[in-house]
């Protein structure tokens, strides 16, 4: 363990590795932020840091999983003459599932409709929000723990980077979460986001890899537009 920590390699991978796993939770905070909206402040704040603390722990089983993940890869299946892997099809079934979420919640915000408001709702919406937080974020983990693989020797140094994003993630996913819900605009954007990352997974899946860098841009754009927007609104009011 000292060796690794008085080691310059193991502490640029480490940095590397971090900015990495940041980079690639934008697209789990911005679901996060989404999915936790509906749910009253306190009960909110709860789901949040339940939903990432579970996440963690499934993050740091994986990596002890190595071999495993690594197996993720091979191919099990070949269709229309591409080849399938245990990998491609988590992918397929991440991108769809966040199609199907992004569809029914914009549905719901244009028709209007209004959640179970009793208890028992109230319960059932706390675990389905930490269950579809946790799910998601194993599907992010599987495509950014196999790129961590050729990045860092080590489990000690992904582990770290993994704990430090997860910090990075919690801090971040509060603010922009409350951000969402008093604007509701904003929350029709996060939606179209979402859109667009199921759509990357599922092109990822299917052997088709859209540069991240492509996406993050046209986020950051749109959400400038939207910021000016909001900017504006307030300046006529």
């Amino acid at each position: 363990m000292i060796d690794l920590l008085s080691s310059p390699q193991v502490w640029a991978s480490l940095v590397t590795l971090t900015i990495m796993e940041i980079v690639l939770g934008i697209d789990n905070i911005v679901f996060i932020s989404v999915v936790v909206s509906r749910l009253p402040k306190n009960i909110a704040d709860r789901a949040r840091k339940i939903g990432l603390a579970l996440a963690l722990i499934f993050r740091i089983l994986l990596l002890f999983l190595l071999s495993w993940i690594i197996g993720l890869t091979a191919p099990i299946a070949e269709f229309a003459g591409q080849s399938l892997s245990w990998r491609d099809a988590i992918l397929l079934a991440g991108g769809l599932f966040l199609l199907v979420k992004a569809t029914h919640e914009i549905h719901k915000g244009i028709e209007g409709d209004e959640e179970d408001e009793g208890m028992g709702g109230a319960v059932n919406s706390f675990a389905a929000v930490i269950a579809q937080i946790v799910v998601i974020d194993l599907v992010f983990s599987v495509d950014s723990i196999i790129t961590a693989i050729g990045m860092a020797e080590h489990v000690e140094v992904m582990i770290a980077a993994v704990i430090i994003a997860m910090a990075v993630m919690y801090v971040a996913s509060g603010p922009v979460a409350d951000f969402i819900k008093r604007h509701p605009t904003t929350k029709m954007l996060a939606l179209a986001f979402l859109l667009l990352i199921g759509v990357s997974l599922i092109a990822d899946g299917l052997g088709f890899h859209i540069p991240r860098g492509y996406i993050y841009f046209a986020m950051a754009f749109s959400a400038g537009v939207e910021m000016i927007n909001i900017l504006s609104r307030k300046s006529l009011k």
